[in-house]
């Protein structure tokens, strides 16, 4: 029987023998028709879908025998609902599929909506109405009006209010999980005579959440509001006493600031406050629409998967994300927010040059099953929660549902938690061996990275990560939440390893603003050659952990205190040996205990022989200067330098100067004559931190 070929792809050939293939190439393009065949930017089709579609026609009747390239005119891609990408979809090692911009940065695949319709309200205000909202089928947090992200109206304008009592009946400090569905609210802060407080919002920050409640009635004799569903944390800020702060936003009768809006879920109505010089005829006023753009759908349990797909070049922008009923963003992290490109059963996939900005979701996440794929160069801005979230197997989970073995490298993470303060950087749960190295991360909320999903010591699957050369900083920026740091560590993590990494301008509102956090159960991790400064805590703090090798680092500069440890176990919990802290103001040490050891039988090992002490930590090497403060007024956590050398401490440390080139100016550079030198300080580059140019990394 004669073969008989879909005319489509007539005129896509292959170049000949000689060297590498010429890619085979089908073209999109927004003016294009997915009725045509896409063989030539004159036939172009016109959606990501409509190739996709065309790809696994072509493969049908043909396999691919070598590279195939979609290649995307400039121009603007709607998305009103996901592109999924199954095994049916994958290339292969000889024949990968490359979906690219034809100028890098200059298609988007957009989830947005554009918003028309504009008419004069009062007072300045414009309207409009979406009749999606109307009939409850839409819903968005978040406005964006010439690509520039837009806050919805709020009280107050500026700072917070804080919350006056708390009306649940919990009364211990260490007991903040309970459930709370209303608190009392300074006289004034409110209004019980909104007309609609339904529309409204309230984020309360407390602790390390954001949590968003529905407004349910606002009772102005006693100073009552009270929401829709409980939050899942008290409305105290902390452990000792202090009360949440909350913002209200969505109120019509505070639409006062220009850039400001509001949406109306009865009437379906969107008001804006436009900014000066915004002519609401000539603006383009986007809403998110879509959740997820991109999803990649493999079957891990039955061996299939999506591989050998490349996304290069590609912007993907306003993706939009609604809270389900009931939740009120309590996850650590933001880890129940959804992500703008889902992988699952994905290997050997690629995600290079490409943009996501304007999102209200996460950027990325990858599921279980999602191995050897790699998401380099990226740039990652103006996001609602965090950038990358990875997650797989639990520890003792199916083999073949491991997450592991990914590169995210040479990525800007930027202004993220927009929406979401809480959101993460990168945040690594359940998955091992991974590559986070050379990322800019910037302008969060909460932390730079997460490494680890398993409280305690319990078996965890985070193991072998490669936390590597990143630069982080202005962490915390706006004050908002508690308990972070720039790199964050999270239980049982083997063969982990945080180096060479760069961390500054770390803050945070009531504690925590720390450098690196090695979290509850944090254990056998190395962190070594790190430069960490100007942190509102510590530069480096233990909650509890276990046989963590702290070598080689530089801790300078920390505002309130340098290194802190919270809990005080039977076990070494560091080795903290070969070090540089260097500091101007605060405690050098902080620990609930004062860190010492532990006297036998505080907790008691019966597989042990009994003992005087435990040896609960190990300094030594280290190198300490305060240009302040003489040795002699050296305070190790109330002991003179003699005393603590007496417990076993520093025997071959030294207070001296290290001689940086100039600390004000962030340059921590040994000078040659530097006595660091002497105790084997070993000489740190930070010269490739923070992305590199493509052609360093042409061959990760």
């Amino acid at each position: 029987m004669k073969r008989i070929l879909f005319p489509l792809f007539g005129l896509l050939l292959f170049g000949t023998s000689f060297g590498a293939p010429t890619p085979q190439r089908l073209y999109v393009s927004p003016h294009g028709s997915d009725t045509q065949d896409g063989s030539t930017p004159q036939t172009a089709l016109q959606t990501l879908d409509g190739a996709r579609r065309a790809i696994r026609t072509l493969k049908a009747q043909q396999a691919l025998t070598g590279p195939l390239e979609v290649i995307f005119a400039p121009g603007n891609y709607p998305l009103t609902q996901t592109v999924t990408f199954t095994a049916e979809d994958s290339g292969t090692p000889e024949a990968p599929i490359t979906y690219r911009s034809e100028t890098e940065g200059t298609a988007l695949l957009n989830g947005g909506v554009s918003i028309t319709g504009w008419r004069k309200h009062r007072n300045g205000i414009w309207v409009t109405t979406l009749p999606a909202v109307k009939e409850g089928k839409w819903w968005f947090r978040q406005l964006y009006v010439n690509g520039q992200w837009r806050g919805r109206a709020r009280t107050p304008n500026q700072g917070v209010f804080e919350v006056q009592a708390t009306t649940d009946t919990t009364t211990h400090l260490r007991s903040y999980q309970v459930p709370s569905d209303s608190f009392i609210f300074a006289p004034g802060d409110l209004d019980p005579a909104w007309k609609h407080p339904e529309n409204g919002e309230t984020i309360i920050y407390h602790y390390w959440t954001d949590t968003h409640l529905p407004i349910q009635s606002i009772d102005g004799k006693t100073n009552r509001i009270s929401f829709g569903y409980p939050s899942g944390k008290v409305f105290r800020d902390g452990f000792e006493g202090d009360l949440a702060r909350y913002v209200v936003e969505n109120i019509y009768e505070t639409l006062d600031q220009p850039g400001e809006w509001v949406l109306d879920r009865a009437t379906g109505q969107l008001f804006y406050l436009p900014m000066p010089g915004e002519e609401m005829d000539q603006v383009e006023v986007i809403a998110p629409a879509t959740q997820t753009l991109l999803a990649f759908e493999g079957d891990p349990l039955n061996g299939q998967w999506v591989e050998h797909l490349r996304f290069e070049g590609l912007t993907l922008a306003y993706s939009n994300f609604d809270l389900p009923w009931g939740d009120c963003n309590n996850a650590q992290g933001s880890a129940s927010v959804a992500a703008c490109i889902n992988l699952r059963g994905t290997r050997n996939c690629t995600f290079e040059a490409c943009t996501l900005r304007n999102l209200g979701t996460f950027g990325f996440e990858l599921f279980e099953g999602c191995t050897f794929n790699r998401f380099c160069h990226n740039t990652l801005e103006q996001l609602a929660a965090g950038g990358f979230r990875i997650r797989g197997s639990v520890a003792g989970g199916h083999p073949a549902l491991r997450t592991g073995d990914n590169i995210l490298s040479d990525n800007t993470i930027a202004y993220y938690g927009r929406t979401y303060p809480s959101g993460v950087g990168i945040l690594v749960m359940h998955s091992d061996r991974n590559t986070i190295a050379h990322n800019l991360i910037h302008h969060g909320d909460y932390t730079g990275i997460s490494v680890g999903w398993s409280w305690g010591y319990l078996r965890s699957a985070a193991r072998g990560n490669l936390i590597e050369k990143n630069h982080i900083h202005d962490i915390g920026y706006n004050n908002l939440l508690s308990d972070m740091g720039g790199i964050y560590t999270l239980g049982l993590s083997p063969g982990t390893t945080v180096r060479g990494n760069l961390i500054h301008d770390v803050n945070a509102n009531r504690y925590g603003g720390w450098g690196i956090y090695a979290d509850e159960g944090s254990t056998s991790i190395l962190i070594e050659n790190n430069l960490v400064y100007h942190t509102k805590f510590g530069t480096f703090n233990i909650h509890y952990a276990k046989d963590l090798v702290v070598r080689n680092n530089i801790f300078a500069l920390g505002r309130l205190q340098q290194f802190s440890r919270s809990k005080r176990e039977d076990h070494t919990t560091v080795y903290f040996e070969g070090n540089i802290l260097y500091w101007t103001q605060g405690r050098l040490l902080v620990d609930e205990y004062e860190w010492k050891d532990t006297p036998y039988p505080l907790h008691v090992n019966p597989y042990q022989p009994p003992r005087d002490t435990t040896v609960t930590f190990v300094s030594d090497w280290n190198l300490f200067y305060n240009p302040n403060q003489p040795q002699s007024a050296i305070d190790f956590s109330g002991r003179t330098w003699d005393e603590w050398l007496a417990e076993g401490k520093d025997r071959h440390s030294i207070y001296a100067d290290p001689l940086f080139v100039a600390p004000e100016q962030g340059d921590f550079r040994l000078r040659p004559e530097s006595p660091a030198w002497k105790l084997g300080f070993h000489p740190i580059d930070w010269q490739d931190v923070g992305p590199r140019p493509k052609t360093q990394t042409s061959t990760l």
